[in-house]
């Protein structure tokens, strides 16, 4: 357990009174509300004096409210510097405006729109989404990846097309580690790896896995391969709370990366557990 504060790239925070989340109907003990202070109890032990908020897939379009929402909760909360909030980007250069009005929010520091969840297969590299994308890098603003591991070879495309973009992956590209598959997950990372805009999270890796049958050695070779392939100056920690409790508990997972990482530098692990977050996201410049 590292002996810091740590700095977490990826928290969710959501309000079923206020917003309505469809995807939980597949994951019902997830749909509760969840605020910083719940937050706070479910890290236990774990000092964490910095975390961003990624958006949790909110019924479009309550993006716009939800960001809105989120701000006013850093006024009870300082520990909230950054927010990934979600944008529909596939509109292309018509979701301007709307990304003007996220633009307001003091925390705004990336956005996301989940790919995962397409059925389209080219859905991210359609010309309005690289539009889209596009925008983002007028106002450095960030573009978090959530994806399946099938779906890596277009979103190489896609960010092939937008080196202007920087890009950070969430849940080291969700590899189907409850099934044992390893490749082609692990060569298509390496290809996303050598392109020098991206970055990625080592978070969402225990929910890729048998939620109940899980160990840690069978997390290890994947989280240990992301690290060695994009080195530990493009990778940080996140969290995933609370869909992280799917498969565990937060105090876990934090001893887990820190088990994996066990031979790694004091500078290395701080890195990964607190500066490179705070570089990536632009916290030191949060208000």
């Amino acid at each position: 357990m590292p002996d810091y504060p740590i700095v977490d790239s990826h928290v969710h925070l959501c309000d079923p009174s206020r917003f309505g989340y469809d995807w939980t109907k597949n994951a019902p003990s997830l749909k509760r509300t969840v605020l910083p202070a719940d937050f706070t109890t479910a890290a236990g032990k774990v000092e964490v004096d910095r975390f961003v908020f990624v958006e949790v897939d909110v019924n479009f379009p309550q993006h716009l409210e939800e960001a809105e929402w989120v701000q006013g909760l850093t006024q009870t909360d300082k520990r909230l510097v950054g927010m990934v909030a979600a944008l529909p980007l596939e509109r292309g250069k018509a979701i301007e405006g709307e990304l003007d009005q996220l633009r307001r929010h003091k925390i705004l520091r990336a956005v996301r729109r989940l790919i995962q969840t397409q059925a389209d297969p080219d859905f991210c590299i359609r010309p309005d989404f690289i539009a889209g994308l596009k925008l983002l890098s007028h106002h450095d603003l960030a573009f978090d990846i959530c994806i399946l591991h099938h779906q890596m070879p277009n979103v190489i495309k896609m960010v092939r097309q937008c080196p202007e973009v920087r890009f950070v992956l969430d849940h080291i590209g969700k590899p189907g580690i409850k099934a044992g598959i390893f490749d082609p997950w692990r060569q298509h990372l390496k290809e996303l790896a050598g392109l020098p805009n991206v970055h990625c999270k080592i978070s969402g890796v225990s929910t890729e896995a048998d939620h109940k049958n899980w160990t840690r050695e069978q997390l290890k070779p994947y989280i240990a391969h992301t690290i060695d392939t994009f080195g530990f100056d493009r990778v940080m920690y996140g969290g995933d709370w609370h869909v992280l409790e799917l498969a565990g508990t937060y105090p876990d997972w934090v001893d887990i990366v820190d088990w994996v990482v066990e031979g790694a530098s004091a500078e290395e692990k701080r890195k990964l557990f607190r500066d490179n977050a705070i570089d990536f996201y632009r916290l030191d410049s949060a208000e």
